[in-house]
Order: C-alpha cells, then structure tokens, then sequence
C-alpha cells in the first residue's frame, strides 16, 4: 500500500511530492542498512531463523501504525514503515538466494519468477483496499482520516503473526552454496567482497537491480498523482482502481514470465521487457491522456520478471558466497529511497509528467544489463 500511503499523506498531512518520497525512502533504504547483517545472521545461524526475524519485525512494524495513526505525526509513519521495511529486507535476504540454489542452476531464474508470482495477491489488493479504504468519491479530505489505515495494517500485522507461527514448526533445511542440504554454511567475510566484486555478472547486477527498484518505487509511488494530475476527471479513488488493474497485470507477467522462461533465455526476456517499458516511459512523458496511463499499466507489466530475472543472473555460479552476494543484491533495493524523492523534487518544481525521464533511463540500464547478460551466454556456447 506504499503507493496509496504516497498520495494519502500528500492529502490529510499536506506534505509535498518530494516530502511523500520519503515513504518509499523510509523502506527502500532500511534494506541498504539491514542488509549485509542480516547476510551475517544467516550465515551463523540458517535460512529458517532469518525468515523468522524478518517476519517478527515486519508484524511489529505493521502494529506500530495503529498509535501511529492517533498521533499523526508524518516522522513516526516513517519509523513504523523503516521497521517493516528492515522486515522485509531480512526475509528477502534469506528467501530469494534459497529458492535460487535449490534445484538446476539453469532454472533459478524461472523458480525466483514462480515463487515470486505469488505475492501478486498482495500488490493488487494493496492499492484496491487503500482506493476503498483511504479515498472517497468526493475527493474531501474531511471525509478520510489517518486512522482509516489502522484497521488495513493491524489485519497485515495479524496475518504475518499467523506465518510466523507456522514457520516456526517447519523444518527447513539450510542449503550450501553447492546445492546440498547441510545443517550450517560456513563463509569468510574476509575473502568474499574481493571474489565477489571481481565477477562482473554481479557487479552489473547490482548496478541494473538499484535502478529498477527506483525505476518500480517511482512509478507505484507516483501513479496515483500523474493520473489525478495530467489527465482531467480522474479521481484519486478512480486512480488508485486503476493502479489495482496494474497490478494484475503484474502479477499476470510474472506468471507468464516464468512460463516463458522454459522457452526464451531470461536475459533475452528482461532485455525485452525492459526496452518495452522503455517505450511506455516515452508514451508517459508526451502526457497523451488516458493513452498514458495505460502505458503506466504496461510498464508494470513488463516490471513483473526484472527483481527476480535481475537476482538470480546477478548471483548464478557463486557457489558458497552466494548468501553474502544475496545481502549485497538486498542493499541494491536501496535505489527505491533515491529515485522516487527525485521524481518528487522534479514534479514539484516543473510537472508531474517530467518526473518519469528517470525510470526512462532506469530501464535503459536495465535494458543493456539483458543485453550483457545475453551477450556473455553466447560467448560461452
């Protein structure tokens, strides 16, 4: 719900565009900061103990917004969201690099995609509960109140609450870098940053991966606002429903995406994908109306395979290092803080439209990472 939190605080809290960047600021840059100890946790002490922190203070998090909300000051929302967010970082952290290694290294991507698919219920009821929740057809702001997102993050904090209990009595086997379930992987922190920064695969995978989290925080952030903004009658209610259908249309890409990944090189796909959400950005920027917003709905689309497609060509063939190279890839969601407040500070000062040149040029790097990744895989046929 960050995208709808963006213009809900932007309405009751009067703060700017730039100032409602801090939301994505707030979690985007807690996995900067959680990342790399969250690498060290779990290496100590397994996969299974990680996911159970993160979900623990992602829970807390999500119940802190209900005194948040009665005292309704713009920095403790900020807080609550920095905790979820460390939350969230530590579960990824563990989560993503395990489902990478269990199994053929050559289907790591598509297996990323698949498990990833299913958080597509979440995306899609986030901005929909917070149109129907948060706005109301006559746009008042007396009509809508901060305490209205009480209830929305007390149900989240209780249904995390419910998955912390039931991972607590799964058993879940750690996984060495070779692929072999094993009680404990033993890494040194000394030897991997140099190993590690010395294959590019990974180095540009962080670089591809920091833009594209901007390039996604930036245009969830701000769907709502260019939508009420540059076109004429739309409501922020109406917005927010259209922002839903661009989430199922996320969702559907990455289903689909991991589908098609047992038939197009993953590279090939995100180079694809990427360039064609280049071409959505181009639309977005001629301001042509609803044309525009629907070109906002297919660069969504086109999102869906480029976390997980990015992850796994970012960390392949790593072996043992692979949990350290995991915590690097999480500190790269960082670019989700920096993006998202530029775009705010270009809105404010010259027009909602302006602001989407820099997921443009997001998705060009993206784009020439696929086209790397691409190229290498050839050279080594």
């Amino acid at each position: 719900m960050l995208d709808v939190l963006n213009k809900h605080f932007q309405d009751i809290l009067q703060v700017s565009k730039a100032q409602s960047g801090l939301v994505q600021l707030a979690v985007y840059g807690s996995y900067f900061i959680i990342a790399l100890p969250a690498g060290q946790f779990l290496r100590r002490f397994g996969y299974h103990k990680g996911i159970l922190v993160g979900l623990s203070l992602y829970a807390i998090g999500a119940f802190l917004f209900y005194p948040v909300a009665q005292v309704a000051v713009f920095g403790f929302f900020i807080a609550a969201l920095f905790v979820m967010g460390c939350g969230l970082a530590i579960i990824e952290t563990a989560a993503n690099p395990y489902v990478t290694i269990l199994g053929d290294p050559d289907g790591a991507a598509q297996r990323l995609n698949l498990a990833q698919s299913f958080n597509g219920l979440g995306v899609i009821l986030g901005p929909l509960i917070g149109g129907l929740v948060l706005f109301s057809e006559s746009e008042s702001v007396s009509a809508i109140t901060l305490t209205a997102i009480q209830l929305p993050y007390l149900a989240i904090g209780g249904l995390v609450t419910v998955l912390f209990v039931v991972f607590l009595f799964i058993n879940l086997p750690e996984v060495g870098g070779d692929g072999v379930v094993t009680s404990k992987v033993e890494v040194s922190y000394q030897e991997v940053p140099i190993r590690l920064f010395k294959q590019r695969h990974f180095v540009y995978g962080i670089i591809a991966q920091f833009f594209y989290i901007g390039a996604q925080a930036g245009i969830w952030g701000f769907f709502i606002n260019y939508a009420v903004e540059e076109v004429s009658g739309i409501t922020s209610q109406r917005a927010a429903f259209y922002l839903s259908g661009a989430m199922m249309l996320y969702t559907v890409g990455r289903f689909s995406g991991a589908w098609l990944m047992r038939y197009i090189q993953p590279a090939k796909l995100l180079m694809v994908y990427a360039l064609v959400a280049l071409v959505a950005m181009a639309i977005v920027l001629l301001n042509m109306g609803m044309i525009s917003v629907y070109a906002l709905m297919l660069s969504c689309f086109c999102m869906s395979i480029m976390f997980p497609t990015i992850f796994s060509l970012g960390i392949q063939n790593l072996g043992m290092e692979t949990k350290r190279a995991g915590s690097f890839m999480i500190m790269s969601i960082v670019g989700g803080a920096v993006i998202p407040p530029l775009m705010g500070l270009v809105a404010d000062q010259y027009q909602m439209s302006w602001s989407f040149l820099l997921p443009a040029v997001c998705f060009m790097i993206v784009a020439r990472y696929g086209w790397i990744m691409l190229k290498s895989l050839v050279q080594n046929v």
